[in-house]
C-alpha cells in the first residue's frame, strides 16, 4: 500500500491544544473524516482548522535536522541513532527510515486534512456564506501550498504528488519544476478567494497569526510565501511584485513573522529543536566548524551559537559550539519572517536593479552590527554576499543553506569532513509508495 494512501486515510483531526496522536492516527476528541467530508459544522470547521495549524509542526525538528546536516549547517549527535552521522552525512540514505518518512508522511497528513476541510466545507450546503467559503478556501489552499513546498524542497528531482485528494486514486509524480508550478498556481487562486472573501475568517486563528489574522493581512503573508516559490523558479519580476504586495518592511522590525508557537502544557508540545546548552552525545546539535570560521568579524548573529567548555565529538564529527537558535523550550519557530522577505527582495533584483538590492541587502547587513557591502556588484558577486547573508540569517531554522546551494548549483562547495561524506541533493522516495 502506498505510504500516502496509508497516512491520508486519518479517521480524525487533533485539535491545537490537544497532540493526540494514537499510533494507528486516531483521535478520539475530534470530528471523523466522514463527518468532515460529509459536511462540516462551524464548530467543526474551528477545531478542524486549528487541527490542521497543529499538525504543521509535526516533525519538523525531523525536516530541519536532515536538511541542516546536509547543508552543513550543523551536526546531529544522538547515540540512540547514529543514523545523523552515518546515512545523512555520507548521503547513504535508507528510503525506509525516520528522517524519510517521518517528515514526507507529516507533511501529506497536512494535505490530506486541509482537503478533507475543503470537501465539507462544500458539501455544508446552507452553513456558510459564498463570501465565508471563498474566505476559508483561500486560507486552506495556502496552508496546502505552504505543506506541498516542504515536501518538494525535500524531495527535488525525486518528483512528488500534488494531487492527492482521492486517496484511492493518487495522482502522479510530477518533476520539482512541474510541483513549483502547481504551488505557484495555487496561491495565485488562494489569494484570489480571499480577495473575494468576506472581512473575517469563519473560524479563529492562534497567536502566531497575529500579523495575518484578517483576510487583507493574511493576503500579505500567502504573496509572501509565493515570494519564495517564485524566488526559486527564477520568476524574479513576479517575485518583485509579490513581496510588494506582502507583509515585507524595508523600514521595519525584521523578525516579524508568522509563527507557530509551542507550550509545556499537557495538551500541547514543546519546541522540538529546541536544545539546552549542555547537551552531551546523547543528543545535541553542534554547529559545523564552517560557520565559526565564516562569521564576518561584528556580526551580532554568533549569537545563535554558544561556545562549549570543551569539543563534542562523535564518530570522527567534531565542534566547539552548541546551536542555539531557540533559546528556551517554548519559542517560537518562524514560517516565515521579514528578514528573509527582506533578502528575497535583494535576490530578486540582483540583475535588474543592483543599487536596489544592495540597499536591501544593506538592512540585514546593519541590523546584523556589519557595514555596508562594499563589494562587486555584478550578479554573481551579489548572490555571493545573498547566499552569505542568507546562511547567517535563516541559519539552523528550514534547512535554508542546502536549498540555496542547490538552486544555484553550489552543493560541490559544502565541506566533507571525513573522506566517506557526501552531500547529496534530495531525499529518496519512500519505499511504502511502490512507484
Amino acid at each position: 500500500m502506498k505510504l500516502i494512501h496509508k497516512l491520508l486515510i486519518l479517521p480524525a483531526v487533533c485539535l491545537i491544544t490537544v497532540s493526540c496522536e494514537l499510533e494507528d492516527g486516531e483521535n478520539l476528541n475530534g470530528p471523523t473524516a466522514e463527518s468532515i467530508q460529509n459536511g462540516i459544522s462551524r464548530g467543526e470547521l474551528e477545531q478542524t482548522v486549528s487541527g490542521v495549524l497543529s499538525d504543521m509542526r509535526l516533525r519538523i525538528d525531523t525536516q530541519v535536522d536532515g536538511q541542516s546536516l546536509a547543508g552543513r549547517e550543523y551536526y546531529r549527535f544522538q547515540s540512540s541513532d547514529p543514523r545523523w552521522a552515518s546515512d545523512v552525512m555520507t548521503g547513504n540514505l535508507d528510503d525506509n527510515t525516520f528522517y524519510t518518512t517521518g517528515p514526507y508522511g507529516a507533511r501529506y497528513t497536512v494535505i490530506k486534512n486541509v482537503n478533507l476541510i475543503l470537501d465539507g466545507i462544500r458539501n455544508s450546503l446552507g452553513v456558510f456564506e459564498p463570501d465565508e467559503i471563498e474566505a476559508a478556501e483561500g486560507f486552506l489552499k495556502t496552508i496546502k501550498a505552504h505543506e506541498l513546498l516542504m515536501v518538494a524542497n525535500q524531495q527535488y528531482e525525486n518528483g512528488m504528488r500534488v494531487e492527492v485528494s482521492d486517496p484511492d486514486n493518487l495522482g502522479p509524480f510530477v518533476s520539482y519544476e512541474e510541483a513549483l508550478t502547481f504551488i505557484s498556481n495555487l496561491l495565485t487562486e488562494a489569494s484570489t478567494q480571499l480577495s473575494n472573501g468576506s472581512s473575517d475568517f469563519p473560524f479563529n486563528l492562534p497567536e502566531g497569526f497575529n500579523i495575518a489574522n484578517t483576510l487583507a493581512e493574511f493576503q500579505k503573508f500567502n504573496k509572501a510565501l509565493h515570494a519564495r516559490v517564485e524566488v526559486y523558479r527564477n520568476n524574479y519580476d513576479s517575485a518583485v511584485t509579490l513581496l510588494e504586495d506582502s507583509f515585507m518592511n524595508l523600514n521595519g522590525d525584521l523578525s516579524e513573522s508568522v509563527y507557530f508557537t509551542f507550550s509545556q502544557s499537557g495538551l500541547d508540545f514543546p519546541n522540538p529543536l529546541f536544545f539546552s546548552i549542555n547537551q552531551t552525545v546523547a543528543n545535541a546539535r553542534i554547529v559545523h566548524p564552517s560557520f565559526i570560521q565564516d562569521t564576518l568579524t561584528g556580526d551580532n548573529r554568533i549569537s545563535k551559537v554558544d561556545r562549549r567548555e570543551e569539543a563534542l565529538t562523535q564518530s570522527d564529527l567534531s565542534g566547539l559550539y552548541n546551536v542555539f537558535v531557540y533559546k528556551t523550550i517554548v519559542d517560537d519557530v518562524d514560517v516565515i519572517r521579514n528578514e528573509e522577505l527582506v533578502l528575497l527582495y535583494a535576490e530578486a533584483l540582483h540583475i535588474s536593479n543592483p543599487s536596489e538590492a544592495v540597499a536591501a541587502i544593506n538592512i540585514v547587513r546593519n541590523a546584523a552590527d556589519l557595514d555596508d557591502y562594499t563589494g562587486g556588484t555584478s550578479p554573481e558577486e551579489l548572490v555571493d554576499e545573498i547566499l552569505l547573508q542568507r546562511r547567517y540569517s535563516l541559519f539552523a531554522e528550514g534547512g535554508h543553506r542546502w536549498i540555496d546551494m542547490r538552486r544555484f548549483n553550489r552543493l560541490d562547495q559544502l565541506p566533507n569532513d571525513r573522506p566517506q561524506d557526501n552531500v547529496f541533493t534530495q531525499f529518496p522516495t519512500p519505499a511504502a509508495e511502490n512507484r
